[in-house]
């Protein structure tokens, strides 16, 4: 789920960009620091909407370095156990598969996948129907749903299912073609 949060961070700036652009130089930093990175109780930022406020700096002795507190605003993205998420299936394997939504990666257990669905191995992995109409393989999108999260200092791990009504392949790469 998405969510506009207001976060705050310490900048550190070195002194030759001191002068009549040092809040672009301030922003473009806090951008470069901030935007991907993945903090376990916020989430991935996804992007830094706005600067609330810039506070004043502090002279690191020594190095002249100055440090800044900056408040900002931000779109994060964090998962929770029971949301419905569209994912693209990176790799399949007789364990299960790995699917990703945006940052996230889920790994969805062959016990979490329908009981009618069979590994197929191959030059192209996938999981079949019996009847041959659906089939899970690289590239093609799912519905799932998030059954469990694990949360790291710098990563957030999903376990998913598609064993649920309106669940399962969504698109199929292989039938366009």
């Amino acid at each position: 789920m998405f969510f506009h949060i207001v976060l705050e961070r310490k900048i550190q700036l070195h002194p030759r960009y001191f002068g009549p652009h040092l809040r672009d130089k301030l922003v473009a930093k806090l951008m470069k620091e901030v935007e991907g990175t993945c903090s376990g109780r916020h989430g991935f930022v996804v992007a830094i909407t706005g600067v609330e406020d810039i506070g004043k700096g502090l002279i690191r002795e020594g190095t002249g370095f100055v440090t800044f507190p900056v408040k900002y605003q931000c779109v994060v993205f964090r998962p929770f156990k029971g949301e419905i998420l569209e994912a693209v299936v990176t790799m399949v394997n007789k364990m299960g598969f790995f699917a990703e939504a945006g940052p996230v990666q889920i790994f969805v257990s062959n016990h979490l996948i329908p009981d009618d669905m069979e590994y197929q191995a191959g030059d192209m992995p996938n999981y079949t129907t019996s009847d041959g109409s659906v089939k899970i393989q690289k590239d093609c999108e799912v519905r799932l749903k998030i059954m469990g999260t694990r949360v790291d200092a710098t990563e957030i791990f999903c376990i998913g299912t598609i064993k649920d009504d309106f669940l399962g392949v969504i698109s199929d790469p292989s039938a366009a073609s």
